[in-house]
C-alpha cells in the first residue's frame, strides 16, 4: 500500500495539468499541433512557448465593494491585462496580479518604472519583469490600480476597507463572483483564465496581496509578500509609540495623483480617528490588521505565501514578516521565506541573487498555479543571509535549533549569563537623543541612557529570531518611552544598509523574459554597499510604559513603584564575530525613529530582575563563553549612523 502512494500522487498532478491546459513534455498537446501552442512543461518548468510581442493588452474595470468617494457608486477598479493571445475559452490560462498604488508616482521596482499608455488607454509597458517572463510561458499579468490611484475611482484608504475589497473584487472577477466592465460600459467576463491567481509586490503591493489573502477570498492560490505590512498599527507604532505623525493621511495623499479636493474627506477622517494623541490601537487599526483584525484575518488565508523581507527594513520593519510568519505557521499554512539583510530592497535586487530569484518565482508560481509537481516544496523551507555575501538553506525562519538566552545587566555596566545581585540598580532620564548619542561613548556615564557590555567574545554568537526585554522599572512620572539597543562592538565591514537601500546599481544589464521596442526586459545590476565602521545597531525596540499590559487600555505606573515591562525587540539575523562585544542599551525617547516627545521620567532598572533574553543558533552557552570585562572599557565615540532615505519603489 505505501509503494501506491507516489503513483497516485503522479496520477492526480497529471490530471491538475491537464485540466489547467498544459502539456508536459511527455504528453500530447491539448491543442491540435501547428493551429495553437499549449502551455508546455519541460523539466519542471513552463517553456516560453507564447508570442510576447502578439500578446493581448487590455484593460478592464472591476466593480468593488467600497464607496470610498462617497459618490454614490462603487469605485472601478481599473485592471491592466496582458495575456497569451491563445488565451480563451479553448486555452484558460492562471493569473499573476501585482497590485499597486504607485504606478503613477513613486513607479515600481529599483529604477521607478511608471505605466505607459498608447492612444487607446491600453499599456504598453507593463512595470517590472513578471508579464516579460511569465506571459510567453502561459500566465496572464494583471497590473491593477489601487483604489483611488492610477486610473482607479475612489479614495486610497490606508490599508482599509476600501483597499482590501477593492482587490478582492478582482479575484472575485477572475471566478465570476464580480463584474467589470470596458471603457464604454459593456460587461466582461474573465473567460481566458482557469480562476486561479497569485498576488504579488513590494511594501504597498505585498501588503494588498496579506490583506487579499486574509479575507480567504476563493482563487487566490498563491501570495508572494516582498517587504510587506501584516498590521498598519505595527508600521506606525511600537507598544504604543509613534513613529510619525498624521502618516497614513500623508501617504493618500502622496499615492493619489488627483487634485487634494477629491479625497480631502477621506484623509481627514483618518486624521481625525487614527489616534495619534495617544498611540493606542483603536477600531482604525484594527479595520487595517490582517493578523487578527475586524475586515480580514490570517485564520482565514487559503493561499500558500511565499514571504520575503530584510531584517535591516525601517520603512516596513520587519515584526510585520516575524509575527505573520509565526501566525501562518501555527495554522500549518503551507509556505517559504527568504531573510536579507538590506532595507526596503526587492529580491530581484540581492546582489548575486537575481537568478536564483526568478527560477526559484518560476517555479514557486508553476507549482501552485499550474500543479507542475517540481520539488520546490520539498526543498528547504527558508534562504538566509548571514554574511556580505553568504546565503544558506534551512529549515525554517528563525533557526529551528536556536537557544533562547538571557543576559543580564549589572551595576558595574557588565553584560552576562549571571543576574546582578539584589538591590542593583540604574537610572537615566528619559530624554529625546537620537540612536548615535545612546551608543556612543558606552563605558562612561551618560544622562538619558544605561548600558552594559560583555567582554571580548571567544566565538561567534549567531542571533536567530526575535530578542525579547524584560525589565523592571520604576518611575517618578505616570509613563515613559523605552527605547532597547542590541549593539556590536567592533571594527568590522558590513552590509551598508543605510545608504541606497544596500545596493548600488551598476550600468550592467541582465535580461529575463521577451521584449518588445515599448517594453524590455532588461534591467541594471546592482552591488552590495559596504561599510566599515566601528560598531552597528543590531535590533531595536521601543514601548510606552503606560501600554505594557496593553496596546488599546493604557495603564499608568503609579509613580515611585516597580512594575514588569516586557517586549519584544524587532527580529534580526545577525552573527557577533569573535573578539567583538555585545552591547545592550537602555534609553528614553528615540529621535531617530520616532516622532515622540520625550517625557522627562527618571527610570531606575532593578537590574536583579531584568534581562534581554536573545534567540541564538547555538546548543550550549556556558558562563566562560560570555565573558566579563576585567578592567574598565570605553566604546567608540559618536559614531555616524546615516538614517536610510525613504524608498517606495
Amino acid at each position: 500500500m505505501p509503494q501506491a502512494v507516489p503513483q497516485l500522487r503522479a496520477v492526480l498532478i497529471a490530471l491538475a495539468v491537464v485540466a489547467a491546459g498544459v502539456t508536459p513534455a511527455n504528453a500530447a498537446p491539448t491543442v491540435p499541433t501547428g493551429t495553437s501552442p499549449a502551455i508546455t512543461v519541460e523539466r519542471g518548468r513552463s517553456q516560453p512557448v507564447f508570442s510576447y510581442a502578439d500578446a493581448v493588452r487590455e484593460h478592464v474595470y472591476v466593480e468593488s465593494g467600497a464607496d470610498s468617494d462617497a459618490d454614490g457608486r462603487p469605485d472601478r477598479i481599473r485592471v491592466d491585462i496582458i495575456r497569451p493571445r491563445e488565451s480563451g475559452p479553448r486555452l484558460k490560462v492562471p493569473v499573476i496580479i501585482d497590485e499597486s498604488p504607485y504606478y503613477d508616482n513613486a513607479g515600481r521596482g529599483n529604477e521607478g518604472e511608471r505605466k505607459v499608455y498608447d492612444a487607446a488607454g491600453n499599456i504598453t509597458k507593463f512595470p517590472l519583469f513578471y508579464d516579460n517572463y511569465f506571459v510567453p510561458r502561459g500566465y496572464a499579468v494583471l497590473n491593477v490600480d489601487m483604489n483611488g490611484t492610477t486610473r482607479s475611482d475612489g479614495c486610497p484608504d490606508g490599508g482599509g476597507r476600501a483597499d482590501v475589497l477593492g482587490g478582492k473584487a478582482v479575484v472575485d472577477w477572475l471566478n465570476g463572483r464580480a463584474v467589470a466592465r470596458r471603457e464604454d460600459g459593456t460587461p466582461v467576463a474573465a473567460d481566458w483564465t482557469t480562476g486561479k491567481s497569485g498576488m504579488i509586490g513590494k511594501s504597498y503591493d505585498g501588503t494588498l496581496a496579506n490583506a487579499v489573502a486574509a479575507t480567504g477570498v476563493r482563487g487566490l492560490e498563491t501570495i508572494v509578500p516582498i517587504s510587506a505590512i501584516s498590521s498598519w498599527y505595527r508600521y506606525q507604532r511600537s507598544n504604543g509609540v509613534v513613529y510619525n505623525y498624521d502618516y497614513m493621511s500623508w501617504l493618500a495623499s502622496y499615492v493619489d495623483t488627483d487634485p487634494d479636493a477629491k479625497c480631502a474627506a477621506a484623509r481627514a477622517r483618518m486624521d481625525a480617528e487614527d489616534g495619534d494623541a495617544t498611540g493606542d490601537y483603536n477600531p482604525f487599526w484594527a479595520e487595517r490588521d490582517y493578523l487578527a483584525g475586524s475586515l480580514a484575518d490570517v485564520s482565514k488565508v487559503r493561499a500558500s505565501v511565499f514571504a520575503v523581507h530584510t531584517v535591516n527594513d525601517l520603512n516596513v520593519r520587519p515584526d510585520n514578516f516575524s509575527t505573520w510568519w509565526r501566525a501562518l505557521a501555527a495554522r500549518n499554512v503551507p509556505r517559504k521565506i527568504w531573510v536579507g539583510q538590506y532595507q526596503h530592497v526587492d529580491p530581484f535586487d540581492f546582489a548575486g541573487r537575481r537568478d536564483v530569484w526568478v527560477d526559484t518565482l518560476h517555479q514557486w508560481f508553476d507549482h501552485w498555479l499550474l500543479g507542475v509537481d517540481n520539488g520546490v516544496m520539498r526543498r528547504p523551507r527558508a534562504d538566509v543571509q548571514v554574511g556580505v555575501d553568504r546565503w544558506i538553506t534551512q529549515r525554517d525562519w528563525p533557526e529551528p535549533l536556536s537557544l533562547k538566552v538571557p543576559f543580564h545587566p549589572a551595576a558595574d555596566g557588565s553584560l552576562g549569563l549571571v543576574p546582578a545581585r539584589r538591590g542593583q540598580t540604574a537610572s537615566f532620564t528619559d530624554l529625546r537623543q537620537s540612536e548615535e548619542t545612546m551608543v556612543a561613548d558606552v563605558g562612561t556615564g551618560a544622562p538619558g541612557r544605561v548600558a552594559f557590555t560583555t567582554g571580548s567574545l571567544p566565538l561567534d554568537l549567531r542571533l536567530s529570531g526575535t530578542p525579547v526585554v524584560d525589565l523592571r522599572v520604576a518611575l517618578d512620572r505616570p509613563t515613559s518611552n523605552l527605547t532597547a539597543l542590541l549593539v556590536d562592538f567592533g571594527e568590522d565591514t558590513r552590509v551598508d544598509w543605510r545608504r541606497g537601500q544596500g545596493v548600488s546599481t551598476l550600468p550592467e544589464e541582465s535580461c529575463h523574459g521577451e521584449s518588445t521596442a515599448a517594453d524590455d526586459a532588461c534591467y541594471r545590476k546592482v552591488a552590495t554597499n559596504l561599510a566599515t565602521r566601528p560598531l552597528e545597531i543590531v535590533a531595536r525596540g521601543w514601548i510606552d510604559v503606560q501600554n505594557r499590559d496593553s496596546l488599546s487600555a493604557p495603564t499608568p505606573l503609579p509613580p515611585g513603584t516597580y512594575g514588569r515591562v516586557r517586549w519584544e525587540t524587532l527580529p534580526q539575523e545577525y552573527t557577533f564575530k569573535k573578539g567583538h562585544r555585545l552591547g545592550f542599551v537602555i534609553a528614553g525617547t528615540d529621535a531617530t525613529y520616532s516622532s515622540e516627545s520625550p517625557t522627562g521620567a527618571v527610570v531606575t532598572v532593578d537590574l536583579a530582575r531584568s534581562k534581554v533574553v536573545l534567540p541564538l543558533a547555538i546548543g550550549a552557552l556556558h558562563i566562560g563563553d560570555v565573558p566579563k570585562e576585567l578592567g574598565p572599557w570605553r566604546g567608540p565615540g559618536r559614531v555616524t549612523l546615516p538614517v536610510p532615505e525613504p524608498n517606495f519603489s
